[in-house]
């Protein structure tokens, strides 16, 4: 279960917003629940600025006038990307852009085996290539060593990033940074890509025009995809490539769409996130990041239909590894159910593919609700690692606090990554769990709902209004909405039983409402039931008739009181660890015998149940999470009951005779703390 935050809305300042523009106020709401509590913020939301001055950039016009002048001498460029969405896109880019310029242009992304960012060993092969000029995008800021080598080969250096810059700047022509400490340039949360089409207008004389309708299209897709936020010129950049995008003259693009069935008209940020970045990934994951480059610059479009199909495998094959590993991982968990009483997760795996396992991490992170770390082995004991957090632990901190067992790391408070030795894993994952067990106060997933809705709200008029706050993405969420205390009147199987469809009953609005990836015999409600509900708004058009189509991003049943939830699941974990908790505490939850009466009769009424599950219908002021879970290790000790630690799965066993809970390992161990 996840705890779920509120907003509140200014209804007052939203109805004055209202009155001075055209944007409906349900929209507004939203704005105002984000902070947006003065006009001239709203009217600045809805403002799309024009991109600034690229020349305000430090050193854009020194970068301006070494690329010219190679293009003019036709010497050798090279465009040293990054093998990531962002880097592919902003690789492209500049590549196309110098080529129609006549320039003697080369492209050279690493594979991911190599690495993040420029290396020796291929420095050394472009200059045995008779290339002149390196360009870096999306990387190079880090480059110190590599920047010496190349000054020292006899070749030239710009720099184009947009990561955080070191103390010392590596030497260059030109270091074309925006996060430069004295770089003058206004908006500063430019992707790699959007750093190249600032070069691109730059070496057009300054004008946007000709390059962003050559290139929004890309510079969009990089800018969605490396989660930068979307506010200010990145807003101007994705909105405006969207309508690029919709219109795209790209012939690997086209493909994309045709062999992806995306419809052009109503591509939005989401789709690109989810079903087109995913995929230009997905060669640098498990192929050559190469194939990706080649199908958005290919200008025939055999070609781009065969390199685009080599993507799509590829996205296909990454699908399947990351449902292999999480199975290797539900296998583990169930078989060592000890790892889950920690704040965070440590789990490690032979050759678990390396390009994956950061999404991987962020899956576990959405499921179980806590910071993991994702480690890959490989056969010769080399170890590499991705960590996803919440807000509240602190990943880097916590490798800081693991250093020196690292062969290097790096990261930020929600995410990371590290290699070290296989024979150092194990002392890894007790360091870490004792950060983390040490820590006073244990940070909780949370989902964040916009507004509570009104029944009067959910209106088609309103929800169309809603997309006026596109495009949506890092900074700028998609709206997610409370219904608390909805009737359940009905409930439907949808695609065979893998969906489920409600209809309910919320203060005299009738709707319904729709669960994705949800069975309706593992769902937590019946009809009759009251549910509470975190719910996405559409709206879907059928044979010209329009409705508001609600999708539930999480759910409850009502009643769950969600602070002494998670404060008594973190005793329960303490508890299993073997920390010492007062007997006071203990007393209240060692169960009576009507307590194991009523967890087992609940078990035996409702099939496919979880933990969670069982806990909104039979959770109250007698009945807290950690008596409930002792509960089912009663159960489980006597092999009355078995639970899946992996999944929260319960179920009952066949049992052949008497049996004395009084016996059970779980209740002597508890009296024994008394």
């Amino acid at each position: 279960m996840k705890k779920w935050k509120i907003s509140r809305s200014d209804d007052a300042k939203a109805a004055e917003f209202a009155a001075k523009c055209d944007i409906n106020k349900l929209a507004l709401e939203v704005l105002t629940s984000r902070g947006y509590t003065d006009f001239q913020q709203v009217v600045d939301f809805f403002s799309l600025p024009e991109l600034s001055d690229p020349f305000l950039i430090k050193d854009m016009d020194k970068a301006v006038k070494v690329i010219s002048e190679s293009v003019d001498k036709y010497e050798l460029i090279c465009i040293y990307g990054d093998y990531d969405c962002d880097g592919i896109t902003a690789t492209s880019i500049l590549y196309n852009y110098l080529e129609s310029m006549g320039a003697n242009v080369m492209y050279y992304i690493p594979e991911r085996s190599d690495g993040y960012g420029m290396n020796v060993q291929a420095v050394k092969d472009l200059a045995q290539r008779g290339v002149s000029l390196i360009v870096t995008v999306d990387n190079g800021i880090s480059a110190a060593e590599e920047a010496k080598l190349i000054k020292e080969l006899g070749m030239k250096l710009v720099v184009t990033d947009h990561h955080q810059p070191p103390e010392v700047l590596p030497e260059a022509e030109a270091v074309v940074d925006p996060h430069r400490a004295d770089c003058p340039s206004p908006y500063k949360d430019i992707c790699g890509a959007g750093v190249a089409l600032k070069l691109c207008a730059a070496l057009d004389g300054g004008s946007y025009d000709a390059v962003l309708e050559q290139y929004g299209d890309l510079c969009a897709i990089g800018t969605v995809a490396d989660v930068v936020p979307l506010n200010g010129e990145n807003r101007t950049i994705v909105k405006q490539g969207l309508e690029y995008l919709k219109n795209t003259e790209n012939s690997g693009l086209s493909k994309l769409f045709e062999l992806s069935s995306l419809e052009r008209e109503g591509i939005d940020a989401v789709d690109v996130s989810f079903r087109i970045a995913p995929v230009i990934n997905a060669s640098g994951r498990f192929g050559s990041p190469l194939t990706a480059v080649k199908a958005l610059l290919s200008e025939d479009i055999g070609d781009a239909d065969s390199y685009v199909r080599t993507l799509l495998e590829l996205n296909s094959m990454r699908k399947q590894t990351e449902k292999d590993i999480l199975a290797e991982i539900v296998d583990h968990i169930d078989r060592h159910p000890q790892v889950l009483d920690h704040a965070v997760l440590v789990l490690w795996g032979k050759n678990w593919h390396p390009g994956v396992i950061g999404i991987v991490s962020s899956k576990i992170l959405d499921f179980y609700g806590k910071p993991n770390f994702l480690i890959s082995v490989d056969d010769e004991g080399n170890a590499r690692g991705s960590a996803r957090s919440v807000h509240g632990f602190d990943v880097f901190d916590c490798l800081c606090h693991c250093s020196d067992l690292f062969e290097k790391f790096g990261g930020h408070e929600c995410a990371g990554g590290f290699s070290l030795r296989e024979e150092n894993l194990v002392e890894l994952s007790r360091r870490i769990c004792e950060y983390a067990d040490n820590m006073s106060k244990l940070p909780v997933q949370e989902l964040t709902a916009d507004k509570l809705l009104r029944p009067g709200d959910i209106t088609v008029g309103n929800v169309r209004g809603l997309d006026k706050l596109a495009p949506f993405g890092a900074g700028n969420p998609v709206p997610t909405f409370a219904i608390l205390g909805a009737k359940v009147l009905g409930v439907t199987p949808l695609s065979q039983g893998k969906h489920t469809k409600i209809d309910f009953d919320y203060g005299g609005f009738r709707g319904q409402a729709l669960f994705f990836t949800l069975s309706p015999d593992k769902a937590c409600f019946r009809a009759g039931d009251s549910i509470d509900m975190l719910v996405r708004l559409e709206v879907n058009n059928f044979k010209g008739y329009e409705s508001v189509s609600i999708k539930v991003v999480d759910h409850r049943l009502s009643g769950v009181k969600q602070e002494r939830y998670f404060a008594a699941k973190q005793c329960y974990e303490k508890l299993m660890r073997g920390e010492t908790l007062p007997p006071e505490y203990v007393k209240k939850i060692i169960p009576e015998r009507t307590d194991l009466v009523k967890v087992y009769k609940y078990i035996s009424s409702v099939k496919n149940t979880t933990a969670d599950h069982m806990f909104m219908s039979i959770g109250d002021d007698n009945m807290n999470y950690c008596k409930m879970r002792i509960c089912i290790d009663i159960f489980a000790d006597k092999e009355l009951v078995e639970y899946k630690p992996a999944t929260m799965k319960l179920s009952l066993l066949q049992v052949s005779g008497k049996v004395d809970l009084e016996q059970s390992q779980t209740l002597v161990k508890l009296r024994q703390m008394l």
